[in-house]
């Protein structure tokens, strides 16, 4: 599926790649509607309905993944929401053991992730998943989200790696089409991103079921030239 002595760089997507999608999906879609909903006198179902159209609208935008927008937007304090409910911000299976495994024969590692440098501090204080990483790129800093055009350029210049020796592990499809555009040779999406929602199936990228399937051997190591 992947040849490793191929492989100089891994680029790791967090939400729904390397951590649950659940908690995401549980707090944009239950937690935040009751919340905001109580403030503004609506019902969850009614908040939902509101929220749910201004969040399609959004898909896509940098502004959709920034807490300090819908803070403003909601008027409610999304990342002290955030901290109430860390406790449900979940690692996928054999996660540690992949990354490890890529340290082992050393690969640089990259977290490249759409998430707000609040959430971001956040899961990483909770999972302690950021001793893995060589770098560690929100996308707020670079002022693109990662299916943008231009994002894994710009990316790639501000931390350089070969697109020709990388592969990318990401659960949107629109991220992977984007960096497939601008030259990343290796993509693989994610089957199943929340463990409490059905797998997804397309045909457009190879699905990684888990990360033990693909598991590196010390002998995975960069072929001489």
């Amino acid at each position: 599926m992947l040849e490793w002595s191929d492989i100089d760089t891994v680029l790791f997507d967090m939400d729904g790649t390397l951590l649950d999608l659940h908690f995401d999906n549980y707090f944009w879609e239950t937690l935040v509607p009751e919340t905001w909903g109580a403030r503004v006198g609506l019902t969850p179902e009614q908040a939902w309905q509101e929220l749910g159209q201004l969040y399609q609208s959004m898909h896509g935008q940098l502004d959709w993944y920034c807490i300090d927008f819908w803070t403003k937007k909601l008027g409610i304090d999304i990342q002290q929401l955030k901290e109430q409910w860390r406790h449900k911000i979940a690692v996928r299976p054999n996660v540690d053991v992949f990354l490890q495994g890529l340290t082992n024969i050393d690969k640089q590692l990259f977290l490249v992730t759409n998430a707000h440098p609040g959430s971001l501090r956040l899961k990483m204080e909770h999972t302690r998943l950021d001793q893995h990483f060589h770098h560690i790129v929100s996308s707020h800093t670079l002022g693109l989200a990662k299916e943008n055009h231009g994002f894994w350029q710009r990316l790639q210049s501000h931390q350089f790696f070969d697109p020709q020796h990388t592969v990318l592990f990401d659960d949107n499809l629109h991220v992977l089409r984007q960096a497939r555009a601008e030259g990343i040779k290796h993509l693989f999406a994610i089957r199943q991103p929340d463990s409490q929602r059905p797998p997804l199936y397309s045909d457009e990228f190879v699905h990684i079921e888990d990360f033990a399937d693909i598991l590196p051997t010390p002998q995975d190591t960069k072929l001489p030239v």
